[in-house]
């Protein structure tokens, strides 16, 4: 028993000061409606999971099937040209990574690159589908947006690479400037919800509020904060949801804002009593698409990281399914592959 007790020890231990060391600086400011001076909160009355939901989620899970897709089956998007002047276009990279291009400009959202979402190399949740893109083909990056500090979103070292490659401007909500700074990645511009920052003449980007958390490690829970983004163009706006459960500031977002092309997670839901505060579902997805006024959507977040229990293939499934209900017929809201694109004539 000693033995058994004096190891426990050791492994708690060991937990908390591999999560110390992955956590993150926080962001010092003043009290708003969603931070109270110490962490950011969502507004409203939204469940909050601590670490024993986690444990008593992780020690039940019923993780659904996932099967790894190699290289050889992935259709690689052909090598995007330098800038796009006229028009738009998008595509998909997957998970919640996509080119855009318009107006001269090449923009990234939440890039990853990486064979794990997670601080170690050797562990957590792997990539199962290829990047639609290869690092080596993207056009030069003049700006990138990162909705907030989870490792399935903020790949350090995909923005490292980025930053060394292309010197482009990153615009991240408060406090996420600091992580980058610390990884000597300096010209970054922070937002909070409903600011804006204009990148040139033709082209500003909106911070809009998302339901959602924050942490790289134990000790910052919430210490930074999550965000959207809606980006105005002259081929008109897009809206790029990052991570959300669902809530009423969407039917907000689209009163703000004319936006054209959404960009909404459906994936990472299951099981729901879990991950609904954080994680909307495929039916919650098309009702964002409703809320914000899209003229089109399009699906991510899905099909390459098994973050949560749904397997590979219950997404699409689910979406396909919730598609097909009356009160959805004609809502324009697809998915696409890796590497498919989309584009809008101005």
């Amino acid at each position: 028993m000693i033995w058994i007790s004096a190891f426990l020890v050791l492994g708690a231990a060991t937990i908390v000061s591999i999560g110390w060391a992955v956590s993150k600086p926080g962001y010092e400011g003043p009290k708003s409606t969603h931070f109270n001076g110490t962490t950011f909160v969502n507004p409203g009355d939204v469940p909050s999971k601590g670490f024993f939901d986690v444990m008593k989620w992780y020690l039940q899970r019923e993780q659904g099937e996932w099967k790894e897709i190699p290289e050889s089956e992935i259709t690689y998007a052909p090598k995007p040209a330098d800038a796009v002047v006229e028009g738009m276009v998008i595509t998909y990279v997957n998970h919640s990574t996509f080119l855009i291009q318009t107006a001269g400009v090449n923009i990234l959202v939440d890039p990853v690159w990486s064979d794990r979402v997670s601080p170690f190399s050797f562990a957590g949740p792997k990539r199962f589908r290829p990047p639609g893109i290869r690092f080596e083909d993207l056009p030069p990056i003049n700006l990138v947006l990162i909705s907030h500090n989870h490792y399935d979103h903020l790949d350090i070292e995909t923005l490292k690479n980025i930053n060394s490659r292309f010197s482009p401007r990153f615009v991240v909500p408060l406090g996420v400037d600091l992580l980058l700074n610390q990884e000597g990645i300096n010209n970054t511009f922070t937002l909070d919800w409903w600011e804006s920052k204009p990148i040139d003449s033709d082209i500003t980007v909106h911070a809009v509020q998302a339901q959602h958390f924050s942490a790289r490690g134990l000790f910052d829970r919430d210490k930074t904060l999550w965000a959207g983004y809606v980006i105005d163009t002259p081929a008109g706006g897009v809206y790029f949801a990052g991570d959300t459960g669902y809530g009423d500031f969407f039917k907000e977002i689209g009163r703000r804002y004319d936006i054209k092309v959404g960009l909404i997670p459906i994936g990472a839901y299951k099981p729901r009593w879990f991950m609904s505060p954080v994680h909307v579902d495929p039916e919650e997805a098309i009702q964002v698409h409703k809320d914000v006024g899209a003229e089109i959507s399009f699906g991510m977040h899905y099909g390459t990281f098994p973050l949560a229990d749904d397997g590979m293939k219950d997404p699409a499934n689910d979406f396909a399914e919730a598609i097909q209900k009356p009160e959805n017929r004609g809502v324009n809201f697809k998915l696409i592959t890796e590497g498919d694109s989309f584009e809008l004539r101005n």
